[in-house]
């Protein structure tokens, strides 16, 4: 029988700095720690877990010491719920943190020559920001091992079901949410609502592990015209439970304006693949966004489209974009990964024509319809990839872009398309991000033609270490 390794347990450790990824860092005997939970200044005690030779993460075990920085976190769930890990940083701590982060990445992947970058934009709410909000039903919840250790008893012991976000590392187990500060009410109301009634009427809630019963997920999305989605996520048709369960939540909630449901009975929760069904209302909602000049667009936006979960932020990251794309009436402007079109119609007004480019087609069909409803007639919108899109026939077409928007998902761009970029050589190119490392190693192949020009960080999810990035491209003259 192989021996159990001893724990490693380091004592009166000080953590001196934050990493990528929102993680705080020590270092002892010249061996970089990731440590979970604490912030610069603190020592602790800690255990590590994977163990390197030049690295290792960790845990704290016990607080010798708290930082002077430390305030008290606002929610009941932190430390268990891992959605706002930075509760106990102050807000400009935090954005002081994202703002160096932004540098570290863009000077130790991008390795190409910066100018200063301009402050970060902060966001006036950190609280109840979000406008979507998925909560996820489950058999099994999350304990975590600071209640274990204490023999804390948990009074939900003998409950049949439980409603919050997946536990990190636990893909069955949820933390049971009583209050989440993400979203104004009534998102809390209405997904404690919803776990009461099922509850008390006996809906099975979903088993992740082996496949089994019908409560799945509930998508809330509550925007700033007051409209209110709801999406619920069964396992399976069922009538006499779909109007219970939907009917009871539009007698309880009359300001619900769209409540639809979705069938999902594959291994995963993924719904991208799925046609929501529309039970009542208009089957999507619709949101606004309004730029420095006071030129207000709306946008409509189904239970599956993709769209600024921070609607206040995406109006200054979208005023950013227009700004640094430095827009006269003259210009083309091509928008890639286009999505519903909202960044391309955001800018219409300034620009002679948008070109918008998605690979999805729904999300083309909504970036037409959203053109529409603008009275926008200089957008046209393709679905395919730019990569085989854009060619000489589709330039004559079209225009040559004189100007190129990209907003890329986390992992960047594929290398193939940062070549097309270079082949284009349009005069400027934005480039929004939010994952500045993989913007950082795209930059760096763009460098071949283009040199940055403007880099504009901001803060789209307080409390976490996600950060955007904007950077502004010129072609080289030379």
């Amino acid at each position: 029988m192989k021996k159990k390794k001893k724990p490693v347990i380091l004592q009166d450790v000080l953590i001196t700095n934050y990493a990528a990824e929102g993680k705080a860092i020590a270092k002892v005997d010249g061996k970089v720690i990731f440590v979970e939970q604490t912030i610069p200044g603190d020592v602790v005690d800690i255990q590590l877990g994977k163990n390197k030779k030049s690295w290792a993460e960790a845990w704290p075990l016990a607080f010798k010491s708290y930082s002077k920085d430390r305030v008290e976190p606002f929610c009941k769930h932190f430390g268990v719920c891992g959605g706002c890990h930075w509760q106990m940083l102050p807000y400009q701590h935090q954005l002081m943190y994202k703002q160096q982060q932004v540098v570290d990445h863009l000077q130790r992947f991008g390795h190409v020559a910066l100018p200063e970058l301009l402050p970060i934009v902060g966001a006036t709410k950190s609280q109840r920001y979000r406008n979507k909000v998925e909560y996820t039903f489950s058999t099994k919840q999350y304990i975590s091992f600071q209640d274990l250790r204490n023999n804390a008893t948990n009074s939900l012991a003998n409950q049949k079901g439980f409603a919050g976000f997946h536990a990190k590392g636990f893909f069955e187990k949820v933390v049971h949410l009583s209050e989440c500060h993400l979203q104004e009410e009534p998102t809390n109301q209405i997904r404690n609502a919803v776990v009461d009634f099922c509850l008390k009427n006996d809906y099975p809630f979903y088993d992740i592990k082996f496949h089994e019963g019908w409560l799945r997920n509930l998508m809330v999305r509550l925007l700033t015209t007051g409209d209110l989605m709801i999406n619920v996520i069964i396992a399976y048709e069922d009538k006499d439970m779909i109007d219970g369960l939907l009917g009871f939540m539009l007698q309880q909630f009359p300001q619900i304006t769209t409540l639809v449901y979705t069938i999902n009975s594959k291994l995963n929760d993924s719904i991208s693949d799925l046609s929501p069904i529309t039970y009542f209302g208009k089957g999507f909602a619709t949101e606004q966004l309004t730029t420095n000049e006071g030129d207000t667009y709306i946008y409509n936006i189904g239970p599956k489209s993709f769209f600024q979960t921070n609607t206040k932020q995406g109006e200054v990251l979208y005023n950013i974009t227009k700004d640094f794309a430095e827009l006269n009436g003259t210009q083309t402007v091509y928008d890639l990964y286009c999505g519903t079109g909202s960044i391309g119609i955001f800018v219409s007004k300034q620009a002679k024509k948008i070109i918008g480019v998605e690979v999805i087609k729904e999300a083309i069909d909504d970036a037409k319809v959203n053109a529409s409803m603008n009275n926008i007639s200089n957008a046209h919108f393709f679905a395919g990839d730019v990569i085989d899109i854009c060619n000489d026939h589709f330039f004559e077409q079209h225009g040559r872009p004189d100007v190129i928007i990209t907003d890329p998902p986390r992992v960047g761009m594929h290398e193939k398309l940062v070549n097309k970029l270079l082949e284009i050589a349009a005069p400027l190119v934005v480039y929004v991000s939010c994952n500045p490392a993989t913007q950082a190693r795209d930059l760096a192949l763009l460098d071949a033609k283009y040199e940055v020009t403007k880099v504009q960080p901001v803060d789209m999810f307080p409390h976490t270490h996600h950060i955007e990035n904007v950077v502004q491209l010129k072609l080289r003259k030379n």
